[in-house]
């Protein structure tokens, strides 16, 4: 029996105890009123700062949305006006029949 304890190791074992030591007063302080206290303070700032949060990837989404509106409005816009150049462009090519002389010449 004595062998048995000759071969344990004080420093560790006096670490071991220090561990359980500090790990007991430690949950008896992370249980008090005080820091019940603090974690209902600490719990309420981190939801301030998540509506602050959320409020502004809100407004940066419809400012997205609109940004995405008005360039959608602005080629549809060039579209149109693309398509009525082209279509004036074809109507300046072809030539008009009050224009062609349907006379003979009889010279």
């Amino acid at each position: 029996m004595l062998k048995c304890l000759k071969k344990i190791d004080k420093a560790k074992t006096g670490i071991f105890a220090a561990g359980v030591l500090f790990g007991t007063a430690g949950i008896k302080v992370l249980s008090s009123k005080d820091a019940k206290k603090l974690y209902t303070n600490c719990t309420a700032a981190v939801l301030r700062a998540k509506e602050c949060v959320m409020k502004t990837a809100t407004t940066i989404q419809e400012n997205a949305e609109d940004i995405y509106a008005e360039a959608q409005q602005i080629n549809e816009d060039r579209a149109a006006q693309a398509a009525q150049e082209f279509d004036g462009e074809a109507e300046a090519a072809k030539p008009a029949e009050a224009d062609i002389d349907w006379t003979p010449d009889l010279q």
